[in-house]
C-alpha cells in the first residue's frame, strides 16, 4: 500500500476509502448547495464543515468559482476573497482535518496554502497550463489531476482518458512533484456526454494502471438526473449507487455533498470490495 501526507493527516491507499466532502463558497453551484447565498458565508461554511467532519469525511474542498456548464467566470481577486476566509476559519477550527483548495488559478491556490490548504484540486489537470503543478512542486504539497476536455469528443474514451492523465502525471513529476502527492480524476462530468459518463464508471479500473490513488466525483450530476429524471436535490440515491460502483472498480476517494450517507455506503462497499470489516468480539453481546 502506498502512502500520502495531506496536512494532518497521512492517507493509505487501499485500506478504505476516504471521503471528501464539499464546501462551495459560490452563489451559483449547480448542486444548490452555494454557500455565499448566506447572511455570513464563512460562519454558514464553517458548520458545514463541522458537520461533515462530525458525519465522518476525511478531508474537505474548498472552492470559490462554480464548475457547472455555463457558470459566471470570477476572477482571481474575488475567488480568494471568497476562499481564503473559509480556508483560514477552517483551519483554525478543524486543525485535524486537511483541506483541499478546488481552483484552476495559481494565485488563489497559493493564497489559500498561505491560509492553510493542504491539497490543490486541479480541475483541468490535463490542460496546457503547468501554474498549479509548478506551485505543487514548490510548495511540495499534494495535488489532484483532473481530466477534462473543451469539447465531448473521443474515439476511445477510457484509452484517451488514461493517456492524457499518464501525460499530465509525467509532467507534474517532471516539474517536481513527488509521484506519491499525485491523485486522479477522471472527471466525470467534464468534457463528456451522459454515454461518456456511464462508460467512465461501468470502466473506472482502467485507470488503476496509472498506479496513483482514484478520486470519483459524481456527487448530484447532471447524468444522475438525466438517467433518473430527477433534480439536483433528489440524486442522493443515485449519488449512492455511484459511490458503491465506483469503489468496486477502484475508486479510493469520493467528493459528495451528503456525507454521511456516502461514508455509510463506502463502509459498506469496503466490507465487501476491501473485506475491511471484522465480526465483533461478542456478538450476541454477552459480557
Amino acid at each position: 500500500m502506498t502512502t500520502t501526507r495531506i496536512g494532518p493527516s497521512t492517507f493509505t491507499w487501499g485500506a478504505r476509502t476516504y471521503v471528501m466532502g464539499i464546501l462551495n463558497v459560490t452563489p451559483d453551484s449547480f448542486s444548490g448547495d452555494g454557500l455565499l447565498a448566506a447572511t455570513d458565508p464563512v460562519e454558514a461554511a464553517l458548520a458545514q464543515a463541522r458537520r461533515m467532519v462530525a458525519e465522518g469525511a476525511d478531508l474537505l474542498d474548498i472552492g470559490g468559482e462554480s464548475t457547472r456548464p455555463g457558470h459566471e467566470a470570477v476572477d482571481e481577486t474575488a475567488e480568494a476573497a471568497r476562499v481564503v476566509p473559509v480556508v483560514s476559519a477552517v483551519r483554525a477550527a478543524l486543525p485535524a482535518t486537511p483541506i483541499s483548495v478546488d481552483t484552476t488559478k495559481p494565485a488563489v491556490a497559493a493564497a489559500a496554502l498561505d491560509a492553510g490548504a493542504d491539497l490543490i484540486n486541479d480541475v483541468w489537470g490535463v490542460g496546457p497550463d503547468d501554474g498549479l503543478a509548478r506551485l505543487a512542486a514548490d510548495r511540495r504539497v499534494p495535488m489532484v489531476v483532473m481530466h477534462n476536455r473543451a469539447r465531448a469528443v473521443y474515439t476511445d474514451l477510457m484509452g484517451e482518458v488514461v493517456a492524457d492523465l499518464r501525460a499530465a502525471l509525467d509532467r507534474a513529476i517532471g516539474l517536481g512533484v513527488s509521484p506519491d502527492d499525485l491523485i486522479v480524476d477522471p472527471g466525470f462530468g467534464f468534457g463528456k456526454t451522459a454515454e461518456h459518463n456511464l462508460v467512465l464508471l461501468r470502466d473506472l479500473a482502467a485507470l488503476r494502471t496509472l498506479g496513483r490513488p482514484i478520486l470519483l466525483g459524481t456527487s448530484r450530476k447532471s447524468t444522475l438526473g438525466l438517467v433518473l429524471d430527477l433534480p439536483a436535490d433528489e440524486r442522493l440515491e443515485a449519488t449512492i449507487a455511484t459511490t458503491a460502483l465506483g469503489i468496486a472498480e477502484g475508486a479510493d476517494l469520493v467528493r459528495v455533498h451528503d456525507v454521511q450517507a456516502n461514508v455509510r455506503a463506502a463502509r459498506l462497499s469496503d466490507a465487501v470490495v476491501r473485506g475491511t470489516w471484522r465480526p465483533p468480539a461478542n456478538p450476541g453481546g454477552a459480557p
